[in-house]
């Protein structure tokens, strides 16, 4: 039995598509690929780190995007909707739509039990691609877990903060805020 070719798209098809879609699909390399829903406790953490970055970043040049906004990196042609952007300063998107962010400085994925080898791989080896971008939160939703990945001065990026622990936050370096723990993973009842 011979496999099916695989349709392929343009970056063009795929954006007159994915802007009239009901659901949201991520772009690579001439395939789309449908995206998975959330657990509750995937939601509640995004809600909950969205509400905290708001809350710091209020009156700071800096916009906190949740998954709605589509990232486009023109390096290596990825679209998709990370679980939270954070741009400071100008802005710079696509086109003008304004629906397709081009230079976030923090990406916040929460890991799910699909998505957490694609989110610590090949993803986070695709969003290096972003020239803008300084640190990659990593939130766990099968245990009170986080990461905070890095980028150095010499271009390099290292695991710079970690917490296991309610009462140890992550140092988001970029934005100048200390994520407490307990304040996103309170009342959580993990499986």
């Amino acid at each position: 039995m011979s496999a099916l070719p695989k349709t392929q798209f343009t970056a063009e098809d795929y954006l007159v598509q994915e802007r009239r879609a009901e659901y949201k699909s991520e772009f690579f390399h001439g395939e789309v690929f449908a995206m998975a829903g959330a657990s509750r406790a995937h939601n509640v953490l995004v809600s909950r780190i969205s509400g905290e970055l708001y809350s710091h970043l209020k009156r700071k040049p800096c916009m906190v995007y949740p998954s709605d906004m589509r990232l486009h990196i023109p390096e290596n042609s990825l679209y998709t909707y990370p679980d939270l952007m954070v741009v400071c300063g100008k802005e710079y998107f696509l086109d003008s739509e304004s629906d397709t962010l081009l230079n976030p400085v923090l990406i916040v994925e929460v890991l799910s039990k699909s998505t957490e080898a694609y989110d610590r791989g090949d993803k986070f080896r695709l969003y290096r691609g972003i020239g803008s971008l300084q640190e990659y939160l990593l939130v766990d939703t099968k245990k009170v877990s986080a990461e905070v990945h890095r980028k150095n001065a010499e271009g390099f990026w290292l695991l710079a903060s970690e917490s296991q622990s309610l009462a140890e936050p992550v140092h988001l370096q970029t934005i100048g805020f200390q994520l407490n723990m307990n304040d996103i993973y309170e009342g959580i009842e993990f499986g």
